[in-house]
């Protein structure tokens, strides 16, 4: 039976929280209330949106365990808010940014793209003898100005130690940005703890919202490091000031955010939130995780699968990659879709992704599917 707040099709079985998540029910009937609103009474409960805007706020800080709501950025997705750093920070020639071999490409050419000023981006092989964040370190030298890494990488499910990572950027003097779109809405995550400068991340995924609003976090000390790039009415300290008299930068994590909000995502996003809340984010992670759990130990009990995400890890993600040792990762994606299972082909074989929802009879009727060698 499915879980009340998602109420999918009986034989699908979504896999994919990773991808694009389906949205609970609550935010399809926000969606639905707000549309209605809208084409009854036009903008006559702005205000109303307003409130609605800074609950979402709050929401996220608290997802984030922000010191404040005035650090919370409101905006389309990871990749513009990558852009504000990449392009907002003062770069000198001889810089260099530190990472990954495994970062999804929003979190890798955008720092590419600074070759022409002089930047080096470095790309630590995760995968080597060292531990992964050790590999990163070995990067870095005097000349290292910032870190920026996935909290969890999107194909294989790594999940790293942000808190060791955000004590040896400190103790280094170096900016911390962190890619969290595969840990927020899945695992517990606080920007104080990891010590980050920056942190940012969609809200279509494990935070079970709509594509086209995510969240961009800077501590207050690091936002004043970033020159803007964009500029429009709502990045005023006075967003009221239409007469285009002396206006200043809006002193908050607002500055960032240039033009009208997205009052149809926030509505959904803050309503996909209510539920992960009301939950707990502890009791979400304990069951995704678990879920995780029971499809490696089934992967593993199969002599035709092989398991390619480190079960023994010393943290772990909701995130379960996998290969058939006789079936092609394409023919075998190609066939649990057309059975109704939603996956996705990533890290060398097969990606699947539960959240809390997803059951173990989910799961195993996923596996079922899976042909025998």
């Amino acid at each position: 039976m499915n879980h009340p707040e998602f109420p999918l099709s009986p034989e699908l079985i979504h896999l994919n929280h990773a991808a694009v998540a389906p949205w609970p029910k609550r935010t399809s009937i926000a969606v639905k209330n707000f549309a209605e609103q809208n084409a009854q009474y036009g903008s006559s409960f702005y205000l109303d949106w307003l409130k609605k805007e800074t609950k979402l706020r709050r929401q996220l800080q608290i997802l984030l365990n922000a010191p404040s709501q005035n650090d919370i950025a409101l905006v389309k997705n990871t990749s513009e808010a990558l852009s504000f750093v990449a392009y907002g920070l003062d770069w000198q020639v001889s810089d260099n940014i530190v990472s990954s071999n495994e970062e999804f490409p929003s979190n890798r050419i955008v720092w590419q793209s600074l070759a022409n000023q002089g930047v080096e981006f470095r790309e630590a092989n995760l995968s080597s003898e060292k531990s992964p964040e050790d590999a990163l370190f070995a990067l870095v030298d005097q000349n290292t100005r910032l870190i920026t890494i996935s909290s969890i990488q999107f194909a294989s499910g790594l999940r790293l130690d942000i808190a060791k990572i955000g004590q040896f950027c400190k103790d280094h003097n170096i900016l911390f940005c962190i890619d969290a779109i595969q840990s927020l809405g899945a695992v517990q995550f606080d920007v104080q703890t990891c010590q980050a400068d920056f942190v940012m991340a969609d809200g279509h995924k494990w935070m079970l919202g709509p594509e086209g609003l995510g969240v961009f976090y800077s501590s207050a000390t690091a936002r004043e490091k970033l020159k803007l790039t964009q500029y429009g009415w709502h990045m005023m300290e006075n967003i009221h000031n239409y007469e285009n008299k002396p206006w200043k930068i809006h002193p908050t994590a607002q500055r960032f955010e240039c033009g009208s909000p997205n009052m149809l995502g926030i509505h959904a996003l803050s309503a996909s939130l209510s539920l992960l809340l009301e939950i707990g984010m502890s009791e979400v992670e304990r069951k995704i995780l678990a879920n995780a759990q029971h499809l490696m130990s089934a992967i593993q009990s199969r002599a035709d699968l092989e398991l390619l995400t480190q079960k023994n890890a010393q943290l772990q993600s909701g995130i379960v990659v996998f290969k058939h040792k006789t079936i092609a990762n394409e023919t075998l994606y190609s066939h649990l879709q057309a059975n109704h299972v939603i996956c996705a082909i990533r890290g060398g074989g097969i990606r699947f992704s539960a959240h809390f929802y997803n059951t173990k009879d989910n799961l195993d009727r996923a596996l079922a599917l899976i042909p025998y060698a």
